[in-house]
């Protein structure tokens, strides 16, 4: 019986409460200076309150200025918020060496969340054309990748207990209106170091 080869390593990296500036450019300097032998790793952490703005991503959908900053920055997508109890997962992978396409590394972090929301009974699906994660389409969770050289980084982040007014400011993602949600509020959980770990266990599975 022929052994199948063991999936490519994966290091995990906890950074807490960590500078979004300075955690880009950590991500940029690991994949411009990463080998075809140097392990895969995805980073969990939190940011101080912060806007992001994606690299097509147009100006006016910051509807007002209420004193968080706004980064521009190298990933997909439109405008989005960051802020503390928002669990970040930044996903530094070889696609090659996984054996995949941009589209299915998004559907496969879309799944992961979807599952890692079923353990609390909460029903969450993806939206066509909308890359992310919903419930009764209320937007929890967000993905913005960046492929260079077949590398990927930045990742998604998923909303657990933060304060949601700033979205308020925004048109998150670019789409006007787009309500916002998060685990606190359906179902009590409010434990990131929980949710990183039950996170962790779907993102392995997807990315195995």
């Amino acid at each position: 019986m022929t052994t199948p080869p063991a999936a490519p390593a994966l290091h995990i990296r906890q950074l807490g409460l960590a500078g979004y500036h300075d955690t880009w450019q950590a991500m940029q300097r690991f994949t411009a200076e990463r080998t075809a032998t140097t392990a895969d790793e995805i980073w969990f952490c939190e940011h101080p309150p912060v806007f992001t703005l994606g690299q097509a991503g147009k100006p006016e959908h910051l509807l007002h200025d209420i004193g968080i900053p706004v980064v521009n920055i190298d990933r997909g997508g439109q405008i989005t918020y960051h802020a503390p109890g928002q669990l970040m997962a930044y996903l530094l992978l070889d696609l090659s060496r996984r054996n995949l396409k941009v589209r299915a590394l998004v559907h496969r972090l879309e799944q992961a969340l979807i599952d890692l929301l079923a353990e609390y009974a909460i029903v969450a699906a993806r939206q066509p054309g909308a890359p992310g994660v919903y419930v009764a389409g209320a937007k929890i969770a967000a993905l913005g990748l960046r492929i260079r050289n077949g590398r990927s980084y930045h990742g998604l982040c998923l909303n657990i207990d933060m304060d949601l007014h700033p979205y308020t400011a925004i048109n998150p993602c670019g789409y006007s209106g787009l309500a916002v949600t998060q685990m606190r509020d359906l179902c009590g959980e409010t434990n990131l170091q929980r949710v990183a770990q039950r996170l962790l266990h779907h993102l392995q599975k997807q990315l195995s």
